[in-house]
């Protein structure tokens, strides 16, 4: 069997389908700053209640467990942290879905994704203004390391590639300034 690359199971489907997305969390850490280990790759996706039976047959349920119906429609409609599960059976390998529902900031984190080659592919990739706002929530949320971690490495490793004007006035609009002050130091 050949290898599986396990961020293309999820990619690749929704660039196949034209499906709006932005790969996020630890993968675009890695993107951005440097390797670790993780068993998921975070994606935000946008599409409204009449996609959801297309997106559910991007993910064929002799491969992938994907969501009934019902419940995908319902994550869809929230106007924010709508939320699905998608795991591939062969691998274990899981993808945490998020809508974008009406947070413009979701939209705007897709809508400027930045493009990489990958296997002979694209990987659309939020930018890493919005990668390191939303470790700074996660952080905030529940104090773990790890996303402090990921964004001293993203700014040390992707500095020139950071509008940093744009990211500290999200930091100032999430009110997130005690938690990026830990990562200046």
């Amino acid at each position: 069997m050949q290898e599986l690359n396990l961020y293309q199971l999820f990619t690749e489907k929704l660039n196949n389908k034209k499906i709006p997305y932005a790969v996020t969390g630890s993968v675009a850490s890695i993107v951005y700053g440097e390797p670790r280990m993780t068993h998921d790759i975070d994606i935000v996706i946008e599409i409204n209640i009449n996609e959801a039976e297309d997106f559910i047959k991007c993910f064929p349920e002799d491969d992938f467990y994907c969501p009934p119906s019902e419940v995908l429609k319902t994550e869809i409609l929230r106007r924010s942290r709508g939320h699905c599960n998608i795991i591939h059976h062969e691998t274990g390998f899981k993808a945490d879905i998020y809508f974008t529902g009406s947070d413009q900031f979701q939209i705007w984190g897709i809508t400027n994704a930045r493009y990489f080659d990958f296997n002979d592919s694209k990987i659309a990739v939020a930018p890493p203004e919005y990668v390191i706002v939303k470790k700074l929530e996660f952080y905030k949320e529940g104090h773990d390391q790890k996303h402090i971690k990921d964004i001293i490495a993203i700014i040390h490793y992707s500095k020139d590639q950071i509008n940093m004007q744009l990211l500290e006035d999200y930091i100032e609009k999430f009110s997130l300034i005690n938690e990026w002050e830990l990562c200046k130091k």
